[in-house]
């Protein structure tokens, strides 16, 4: 299930706010201007299916945004518990940065966390399959996508050189929750 917890950016131990319902979920979210929405596939996508066609089971809503926003590319990322660089790249994403492009993620299976820090809270977003964040560029963010990661994703990208980051150098995600293994992750082979 979809999660919004916020926190005060001065104190982890207690969420000021939590929100499972997803249209909850978008309304707080929207406030601090990130995009959060439900997508649902077009077509049917198999267990292994390519790029190409997970790509075209979400065409319409992809061609809506990249119309809306400007996105110039768009791939897929897919992450599993066996992955022999899983911890490097858990490591890459786990400190606060931020991009000069929006990060725009959607969940085609799986889970991943992304906490936000804007304007004295701490957004923790946990988005699973359907869930679609777009975090605006200049955000200060992380990405969490626990010890056993387990996600496919769509990605899309104004720049064409994909995911570049500016590190803010603060250690505030270290104080805050990491993401536990998601249930899914032990399923698959």
């Amino acid at each position: 299930m979809s999660r919004l917890r916020i926190y005060d950016d001065t104190r982890h131990d207690t969420p000021i706010a939590v929100h499972e319902d997803h249209d909850a979920i978008a309304r707080a979210l929207g406030a601090v201007g990130v995009r959060f929405e439900r997508w649902e596939a077009n077509q049917p996508i198999a267990p292994g299916a390519s790029q190409d066609e997970v790509i075209a089971a979400y065409r319409t809503d992809i061609d809506r945004l990249m119309g809306e926003n400007g996105y110039k590319a768009v791939d897929v990322i897919s992450l599993k518990p066996d992955h022999p660089d899983r911890a490097t790249f858990r490591q890459k994403f786990q400190n606060e940065h931020t991009h000069s492009e929006d990060e725009v993620r959607f969940f085609v299976a799986g889970a991943g966390q992304f906490t936000l820090h804007i304007k004295g809270k701490v957004y923790e977003v946990l988005c699973e399959k359907g869930d679609l964040i777009g975090v605006p560029d200049g955000t200060p963010h992380w990405f969490d996508m626990s010890e056993s990661p387990y996600f496919v994703a769509i990605r899309l990208f104004t720049n064409t050189e994909g995911w570049v980051a500016a590190f803010t150098g603060e250690d505030i995600a270290e104080r805050f929750p990491r993401m536990n293994p998601h249930p899914s992750a032990s399923a698959v082979s």
